[in-house]
């Protein structure tokens, strides 16, 4: 089952915790055993699973700030400027993320979240939720 998450980011460079939209999808599905595969659309985009702590996520955008400085000399920005935006998304984040599903439940730590990050924003996004069933095997 393939669901759909739109997103208006509001600012250049966001986070934000999809959590809760994804778990929606998971009850809509009806799965109780499986897998949710979280896919962003775009390429200036990424995904993770982490924490969502205001002081937190300042730091992981000041990092990948530092790592990958927007207007460094890269060749794309000679088409677009935003070749940071491409790198941060490519070496810093993942496409996807899984998560397993149990009880209906996506089985995530005490403090992990699913986060979508903006790198050129702002704008209208699409992240897909693909739910996909798995058999329950009897515990031992």
């Amino acid at each position: 089952m393939l669901y759909e998450i739109p997103i208006s980011t509001k600012e250049r460079f966001q986070i934000m915790d999809i959590t809760d939209e994804v778990q929606k999808m998971v009850y809509r599905s009806k799965v109780k055993h499986g897998i949710a595969v979280v896919f962003t659309h775009h390429t200036t985009t990424g995904l993770m699973i982490n924490e969502y702590e205001s002081n937190l996520i300042e730091d992981f955008k000041a990092k990948m700030k530092e790592l990958i400085p927007k207007g460094a000399g890269y060749s794309h920005d000679r088409i677009d400027s935003n070749a940071h935006a491409h790198l941060r998304a490519s070496l810093l984040l993942n496409p996807e993320v899984v998560v397993p599903i149990d009880q209906a439940e996506l089985q995530l730590g005490t403090w992990q979240r699913v986060l979508f990050v903006e790198l050129d924003g702002p704008r209208h996004r699409r992240v897909y939720v693909m739910i996909c069933p798995c058999p329950e095997f009897p515990e031992e």
